[in-house]
């Protein structure tokens, strides 16, 4: 495979340095096979929540994650909780494998893990240079992303020994709350009030799914790595990266969330500026083709889609909501944060037309 197709770091950001000796010692009390050797440690710039960094420690490259500065949101960026939940789920699904997790904050500032580094390919906003798919292979690579989803959601997570991950029942009313909340908390001048599409979600709330699940809860193509062959053509999904927001709930709900990514071809010129993977390439499904894929091949009827759209909209702009009021109150310098209170304006728009768009098909 061509380093080029590759996630490659970049420099540690100065608000998210620290020196990587310090941790050392607490590595090697941990890993026992852990070589002797320069340190040295890198960034990678995608993510915009916990922090993520490629650490190499006398040649072996692990990845290192950590929260990231500033105010966080009540049970957010648990690395203790993240690393569980791959250390249990490893055997049963395609996750890194965990290697090493400090509650000791007195080291580097802040509670951290270690896990091991997947080498793949991880699509951003486009293929990376000197990928590209015909409409078949596009349309092959759709089906392998959300077959792993399907796959997460059919997976029997009482035998992984994850049923005190959360609680099923109710998931979907502690959602809507919970993130209305959320949006309340961290509301700016500059951003939409939001009142008549929490109103909307409030009313339309469904009854949970009746088969519950593990879910992601940020299931995308940067969340994933995927295989690749010497010619380049994607194989599949080797690993599922960052399980800070994992939980057991509503599979609909997880899945509403994942659509809220997919911005397909068609859609409006704002939300083409919004898109963070090549969901609209030639041959990629549409949302409607998605939630007809699902359905079939989970064996879970969908009867109100537009709700979970519209929840996977919203709940999408209060995560860009959160991460822009850091950047307010200067506890983020990130230049790439400053857009996000824009973000916040587009999704919840498009929110709002796919609602009225939903209650003219019904006059």
């Amino acid at each position: 495979m061509s380093d080029d197709l590759l996630d490659e770091p970049g420099a540690v950001r100065e608000e998210n340095a620290f020196d990587p000796e310090l941790i050392l010692p607490f590595l090697r009390s941990q890993i026992a096979d852990l070589p002797f050797g320069p340190v040295e440690l890198r960034q990678f710039a995608g993510g915009s929540s916990n922090i993520t960094y490629l650490l190499k420690v006398g040649g072996r490259e692990m990845i290192l994650r950590r929260p990231p500065p500033g105010t966080k949101a009540e049970s957010a960026h648990d690395m203790d909780r993240e690393f569980r939940i791959m250390r249990r789920l490893r055997p049963h699904f395609p996750c890194p494998i965990p290697l090493a997790h400090c509650d000791d904050e007195s080291i580097i500032g802040s509670s951290f893990y270690v896990m091991e580094k997947l080498t793949g390919v991880i699509m951003r906003r486009d293929p990376p240079t000197g990928l590209s798919y015909t409409p078949t292979e596009a349309r092959q690579l759709c089906r392998n992303l959300f077959d792993t989803q399907i796959k997460l959601h059919l997976l029997d997570y009482q035998a992984a020994g994850l049923s005190d991950l959360g609680k099923p029942q109710g998931y979907v009313s502690r959602q809507i709350k919970g993130w209305c909340e959320r949006f309340e908390k961290t509301w700016t001048d500059d951003a939409p009030r939001c009142e008549d599409l929490m109103a909307w979600l409030k009313a339309n709330e469904p009854q949970d799914c009746p088969r519950s699940a593990l879910i992601h809860n940020d299931f995308r193509f940067d969340n994933v790595v995927l295989s690749a062959k010497d010619n380049m053509s994607v194989i599949g999904v080797i690993g599922v990266l960052d399980w800070e927001m994992a939980t057991l709930g509503d599979p609909l709900m997880d899945l509403g969330s994942s659509l809220a990514y997919w911005v397909q071809a068609d859609d409006e010129p704002r939300m083409q500026t919004l898109r963070m993977q090549p969901s609209q390439l030639a041959g990629m499904m549409s949302r409607k083709e998605i939630l007809d894929y699902y359905a079939e091949k989970a064996g879970i009827a969908i009867p109100n889609p537009d709700f979970y759209y519209v929840f996977g909209l919203f709940r999408l702009g209060v995560i860009a909501q959160q991460i822009y009021y850091r950047w307010k109150l200067g506890q983020t310098n990130n230049p790439r944060v400053q857009a996000f209170g824009m973000f916040v304006t587009v999704l919840s728009e498009v929110a709002s037309k796919v609602i009225d768009k939903a209650a003219n098909s019904h006059i």
